[in-house]
């Protein structure tokens, strides 16, 4: 296959790979600091090109990824002003009701052109992903084809991956992973000195530690671990596969929408004024004080 990019991809190269493995990747992220010597596309550049390699290798379509992500309200507030502190953070962020919404007819498009299963791939942290999980889990009713989400941190934890390398922010796992999978995006001469008074646009601790070659076993693993995922919803999707399938309208997605997500949307965790472990709200004269409490 020339390539697995849907947006890439001429008709007869997708019905070839639909055909072969009905499976859909969905890659998210945003723009976000991630250190002077770091893409600003980051989460995104990280979670699409593990996609790929996962469907090069085991089958599948990628879809485009998306670059508008959560971040400015709630703990992401308080972490920013810690981390990126007053300078232009160069984001691209949207709401949760906005980035939980667009999923909810991602998973529409897909489920009416008869994937068989869906992989939800973030390539951007904070407790987003776990709301993801509760989301798909709402729509997985609905639905035939089969849902599943999770952080690429998921990929790369012990037990599964060789390398065994928890997520972390511009660090030395998101630093190697991006310059294992996009080279051109990242530039170690940009790292400040050792022990220089920081924050540096939100660079982890860590990322002097940073290695390519760690970064292409990490690739690996993930790439593997969304592989054995795919299998398992193209069997779980044999097990229940419906007699009929009927595409769900966009009027439906919305009525699930307010009458099953709306109503608990306060109680998503990107929605809580301070995560776990914060105990101040960003300053009354911080930039980050604006969304702060912003609710849909």
């Amino acid at each position: 296959m020339r390539t697995v990019q849907w947006e890439r991809m001429f008709p007869d190269e997708l019905e070839a790979a639909f055909q072969a493995s009905p499976i859909v990747y969905f890659p998210y992220g945003l723009c976000e600091p991630h250190g002077p010597h770091n893409a600003l596309g980051l989460d995104t550049l990280k979670a699409h090109a593990v996609c790929c390699r996962a469907a090069a290798r085991f089958g599948g379509i990628v879809a485009p990824p998306d670059y508008w992500h959560i971040h400015e309200n709630s703990g992401y507030a308080v972490w920013a002003e810690q981390n990126i502190g007053e300078v232009r953070p160069w984001l691209t962020a949207v709401p949760p009701w906005i980035h939980f919404k667009n999923v909810c007819y991602h998973v529409r498009a897909a489920d009416a052109l008869g994937f068989r299963g869906a992989l939800f791939v973030t390539g951007h942290y904070g407790p987003n992903w776990q709301d993801l999980k509760t989301l798909l889990a709402i729509l997985q009713p609905h639905f035939a084809m089969r849902l599943y989400g999770l952080p690429d941190f998921e990929a790369n934890m012990p037990g599964f991956s060789e390398a065994g390398e928890r997520g972390d922010h511009a660090g030395k796992v998101e630093t190697s992973l991006l310059w294992a999978l996009e080279p051109d995006c990242v530039d170690v001469s940009r790292l400040p000195a050792p022990g220089a008074p920081g924050p540096h646009f939100a660079m982890g601790p860590s990322a002097h530690q940073a290695e390519r070659r760690v970064g292409e076993r990490m690739a690996s693993d993930e790439a593997a671990y969304l592989g054995v995922k795919a299998r398992e919803l193209l069997d779980d999707y044999a097990r229940h596969a419906p007699q009929e399938r009927a595409p769900v309208s966009f009027t439906q997605v919305e009525r699930i929408w307010s009458e099953e997500v709306e109503p608990i949307l306060s109680q998503f965790l990107s929605m809580q004024p301070l995560f776990e472990g914060q105990t101040m709200p960003p300053s009354e004269n911080s930039r980050w004080r604006l969304n702060w409490q912003t609710l849909g």
